[in-house]
């Protein structure tokens, strides 16, 4: 065990989290960290954090640290392989689907048969003991996410609405990323164009235009998307209008 966190630590030394992060555009690095939305919560036997590499027991994590995790290769975990670290909204009945923050990603340094060690490449938020790992995969953001493309035909019979933003947040600006429950069964998929649609309540008026957004992952009931413009701040609830091409 001895040899194996001398290894641990003399990898973490030569490894710059800097130039893993700088591998990928500032976008890419922020639609990684883009919040997700699930059916149902992780499975009870999906692999966790379960602590650090450390003199003293601690809960939360940061940015190139070493962190445990709480499976090794009798659970499918090999050296190298790489696992964002997730979390699902706590404390709170929700109907619909369930806010999911992404907390980084980590890097397998180290692994025996039932732990493995590994270094937090990236931190989005603190990573905490008991956060589930998901297989990470690389994030293809649409080329063009960076601008407004107003171009299509708007599809008002096929509205969605804004659910959430990161950490369950109910309002967005220009630049952030939000849940819709537009997904895939309803036609959604990355590089896909959206008006963002307002109803103000009023009798008489008209729907109020407040945003546009494009859509960077598309699941199957869901989608998240980057805000382009933002006339005000885009709420949950407010309408999603598809634009057709």
């Amino acid at each position: 065990m001895k040899h194996l966190l001398r290894f641990v630590v003399a990898f973490a030394l030569m490894t710059s989290t800097a130039a893993v992060a700088g591998a990928q555009t500032a976008l890419q690095m922020a639609a990684a960290c883009a919040p997700r939305a699930v059916t149902a919560p992780p499975p009870t036997d999906a692999l966790r954090l379960i602590g650090a590499q450390d003199s003293v027991g601690r809960q939360l994590f940061g940015a190139g640290e070493l962190v445990v995790i709480g499976g090794g290769r009798a659970r499918g975990v090999e050296l190298g392989q790489q696992f964002f670290v997730r979390r699902p909204a706590a404390g709170r009945s929700r109907r619909g689907p369930l806010p999911v923050t992404t907390a980084g990603w980590i890097r397998v340094v180290a692994v025996d048969d039932t732990t493995a060690i590994a270094l937090v490449d990236f931190a989005c938020d603190g990573l905490l003991a008991g956060d589930h790992l998901e297989a990470y995969v690389a994030p293809a953001v649409p080329l063009d996410a960076n601008r407004t493309d107003t171009q299509g035909e708007l599809d008002f019979s096929a509205p969605g609405r804004i659910l959430f933003g990161d950490n369950e947040r109910t309002a967005g600006a220009t630049g952030d990323f939000m849940v819709t429950d537009v997904g895939e069964t309803r036609g959604a998929a990355p590089g896909m164009r959206f008006a963002i649609y307002r109803n103000v309540s009023v009798p008489g008026l008209p729907l109020a235009v407040v945003g546009e957004a494009i859509v960077v992952f598309a699941d199957p009931e869901t989608s998240v998307v980057r805000l382009t413009r933002a006339r005000d701040a885009i709420y949950s609830g407010d309408l999603v209008i598809p634009r057709r091409r």
